[in-house]
């Protein structure tokens, strides 16, 4: 065999000839030197773990195209003279650096101190010698010998068992453990389900005890090929792509314009224009249309949002998976432990006449009654089920003899004392206990056992038989004509959010999609109990899955809310199926989810989940709820929607003021505003822009996925800005004849007036009168703003520094009067075309 064969060519091997493949001994194990060389050759038992430090969390801050753009930006003003506006720049790049930094360094810090699930030490044999060594010097060929509660420290193919049961939970998602065996199989496993000689690394033994053999160490073991997969799947977030989409976006039309500006002022004025005071002037004016001040909005908005969630007891990795969240239309989940609560309970019972105790029975022939602990979920839903009454029965009842469960014969059976009598006790499979029983009322017994299985439930069947009192017993022989005691139905139960939070996902218009490794039956049970679906039946199996072309795969992925036995490769490629043309969210929590989870636009992970997992997780949910990944939707679309709001602010505004100055340059001998007028309307108009952060939301910002939209936010911005730059036309031909100074002083006024009362306009979809009150930080900088362009063009600093003249009460007034017309214009042009929007909207759902 090949360094890095799969476990699963070991299944159909014989142990004689697999011991001699492997050159190793099921007594004597290897020997010590020869495991020397081995380790030496192949490595350490270890997956390679991968350390964030801190200087990668802060270049992460810089992958911005905008960072880049703002950055240019500072250094023009610099250059210009422009000395505070260029501060002012870079404190806000600074703040955003910080920020960032700060809430995604803590949070890296912090998930650090999550325990691993790989153990530290374990049982082998070496040259004929038990000893206990580090999981990281085990080779291939090592026998290891491991007992109830010890966590698999590598692939191994099973040589001998004693009761043994597997929780394989993190790597299938199904929470019952699973019976193994040393037989060969007759058909080499494609499924981790289907190698039921082999375990897997990682994967806790539930209860007995197994020798076994070393087939795959570190990288080559199951959980290493999924390590693998995860490390590999590339990613990049909505966030990012958006603001790149963006940022070009505004480069190319403010390159393009200043051309345009430039050429024609040449041709226009010909010999009389100064072309060195022109060419500072369109920088300037590239400048002013640059929203600066989107990191820091940005990050204000992200930075309050994760503090939002944290008091939901939820860390997040990555900011800007906030606004991620927001854009959300799909949300993938596994559904043991998330929907569900990863445990079993006893649900319903068929109980035969004159047997009162059917859950004692159940109890007592656990098989690890003697420790009265066990890992096995069916004997933890027994114990949790006991009456005082039966705890009083199984008190009067003492253990004699007991025959471990057999995946063969499907059974377990113990033989207890009561009432000086002897009673043995079987629990099994239904159809193995009904053949053994002498009622064999096999008709109803099955149809109530099909009922059951319809929804989504398990069933075990339990039976007695009186013995005599000093009868020597040979248990094997005395399994027949048993008294059928009845059959008891078990389910995982589902989380008490989880049906609340999937009918407030539709409402968001995010659609909710299982992805398990669990039986077709039960993921079906679960999704039309939590109305995902309305028939059962409506699920794709791994295979059925496989067996589809390319093209009906990605249809599948799309229509399908259910899939069932699907490996952690499958739930990677129908992630990324979705991730073409959908944002999806995927909220797991074992080994098997980690592919996915990195394939995800956003990855959710609850605490207690596998360190690769988390590892890959953008979001990582301290409390296991659906219903906090809904909230987190909604704190993401706030967040986004007040970002939206600074964007279409700001570039309405600056777009009006842009072309308005532009354009009027070429009929007037002087400029119509100067360069260092401009970059002050920009840092006075820019302060109450960034307190959007914290503004108020309504309902019609949160009904709907959301993202970057270019198209749709260069029609609204053309939109209010071909209404500013009208406006800023009437201002031109109010006071370019008076003089230079007072044209520039009165357009200096009324743009940012108009600025920050288009704010409140564009702050809300709604009509502005109606809508939910702004946030007192968004009046407060407003007010201040607007007091400070009232009373700087009357100072010395305003007329020396800043060239202004003393506007009169007549201008003033004329100002004020305007802007309240241009608000009610601006109000009824967003009304309309929001009602056109939405008409749009519907027709295209």
């Amino acid at each position: 065999m090949e360094k890095n064969t799969s476990p699963f060519e070991y299944a159909t091997i014989n142990i004689k000839e697999l011991l001699s493949v492997l050159n190793t001994s099921q007594t004597k194990g290897l020997d010590s030197k020869e495991a020397k060389k081995r380790s030496s050759q192949a490595g350490p038992n270890q997956l390679e773990n991968h350390q964030t430090k801190w200087w990668h969390i802060l270049g992460r801050q810089f992958k911005s195209p905008f960072i880049y753009l703002l950055i240019a930006a500072g250094l023009v003003a610099f250059s210009l003279g422009g000395q505070l506006d260029a501060a002012f720049i870079f404190i806000f790049i600074f703040i955003n650096t910080v920020l960032g930094f700060y809430q995604e360094f803590r949070s890296d810090r912090s998930l650090k101190l999550l325990k691993n699930y790989l153990v530290a030490h374990t049982t082998v044999i070496r040259s004929g010698h038990h000893e206990n060594i580090d999981v990281r010097q085990l080779v291939v060929g090592d026998v290891v010998d491991l007992k109830s509660g010890d966590i698999v420290p590598a692939d191994c193919r099973v040589l001998k068992t004693e009761g043994l049961s597997v929780n394989e939970s993190i790597l299938t998602g199904e929470s019952i453990t699973v019976n193994k065996i040393p037989e060969v199989l007759d058909q080499k496993p494609t499924e981790i389900y289907q190698a039921r000689n082999i375990i897997f690394a990682g994967t806790t033994i539930a209860s007995g005890s197994v020798k076994a053999v070393v087939v795959g160490i570190g990288r080559a073991t199951t959980i290493g090929s999924i390590a693998k997969l995860t490390a590999e799947t590339a990613k990049e977030s909505e966030f990012s792509k958006g603001i790149g989409k963006l940022s070009s976006f505004i480069l190319r039309l403010v390159s393009l314009t200043i051309v345009i500006v430039f050429l024609a002022n040449i041709i226009v004025k010909g010999d009389q224009v100064n072309v060195g005071q022109l060419l500072v002037f369109s920088i300037a004016l590239a400048v002013s249309v640059i929203p600066e001040a989107l990191p820091v909005v940005s990050t204000f908005s992200l930075s309050r949002g994760a503090l939002l969630l944290a008091k939901k007891k939820v860390v997040v990795k990555r900011l800007s998976a906030i606004e991620d969240l927001g854009g959300i239309d799909v949300l993938c989940t596994d559904k043991t432990g998330t929907i569900t609560e990863n445990r079993l309970t006893i649900v319903d019972q068929l109980k035969a006449q004159n047997h009162n105790h059917l859950v004692a029975y159940g109890a007592l022939s656990a098989p690890e009654l003697k420790t009265k602990k066990s890992a096995d979920p069916f004997d933890t839903a027994f114990s949790l089920a006991l009456t005082a009454e039966d705890k009083k029965f199984i008190r009067s009842c003492k253990l004699v003899e007991e025959i471990p469960f057999d995946p063969i014969r499907r059974r377990n059976s113990v033989l207890v004392k009561h009432e000086n009598k002897n009673l043995l006790i079987v629990r099994g499979a239904p159809e193995e206990l009904i053949k053994l029983s002498i009622k064999k009322k096999s008709g109803a017994y099955h149809a109530w056992i099909k009922d059951q299985g319809k929804l989504g439930r398990r069933v075990l069947a339990l039976a007695t038989k009186e013995l005599g009192e000093n009868q020597t017993v040979d248990l094997f022989a005395q399994e027949h004509d048993l008294d059928l005691a009845g059959f008891i139905a078990f389910e995982d139960p589902i989380k008490s959010t989880t049906k609340q939070a999937v009918t407030k996902a539709r409402d968001l218009g995010v659609q909710v999609k299982i992805i398990t490794g669990d039986a077709p039956e039960v993921a079906g049970a679960v999704a039309v109990h939590i109305g995902l679906i309305d028939d059962p039946t409506k699920v794709i199996t791994g295979d059925q899955f496989n067996d589809l072309d390319p093209e009906q795969q990605k249809h599948a992925a799309e229509t399908y809310a259910v899939f069932a036995r699907i490996s952690p490769e499958q739930k990677h490629q129908i992630v990324s199926l979705l991730d073409q043309t959908r944002s999806v969210g995927f909220l797991g929590e074992g080994v098997n989810d980690a592919p996915a989870l990195k394939a995800a636009t956003v990855s959710l992970v609850v605490q207690s989940g596998s360190d690769i997992s988390r590892e890959a997780a953008d979001v990582i949910l301290l409390q296991k709820s659906l219903a906090v990944i809904i909230d987190g939707i909604q704190e993401g679309r706030q967040v986004f929607a007040n970002t939206l709001k600074y964007i279409r602010a700001t570039l309405s505004s600056n777009f009006g003021n842009f072309y308005a100055v532009a354009i009027s340059s070429l009929f007037i001998d002087f400029l119509p505003m100067l360069p260092v007028q401009i970059l002050l309307l920009n840092l006075l108009s820019d302060f109450p822009m960034i307190s959007i952060a914290a503004d108020t939301t309504g309902p019609e910002d949160v009904a709907r996925p959301q993202r970057y939209n270019i198209k749709e936010l260069a029609m609204t911005s053309s939109l209010h800005g071909i209404i500013s730059t009208v406006f800023d036309f009437i201002f031109f031909a109010l006071y370019f004849r008076i003089s230079a100074d007072v044209l520039q002083t009165n357009w200096f006024v009324a743009s940012i007036i108009t600025e920050l009362v288009f704010l409140f306009s564009i702050r809300t979809k709604k009509f502005a009168l109606t809508a939910p009150r702004p946030a007192p930080l968004i009046i407060w900088l407003s007010s201040l703003a607007f007091m400070a362009t009232l009373i700087i063009p009357f100072t010395a600093i305003g007329h020396d520094v800043f060239h202004f003249v003393s506007p009169s009460i007549n201008h003033l007034a004329t100002i004020l009067i305007l802007t309240a017309v241009y608000f009610m214009v601006n109000e009824i042009v967003k009304l309309f075309y929001q009602r056109i929007f939405n008409n749009q909207l519907e027709k295209t759902a």
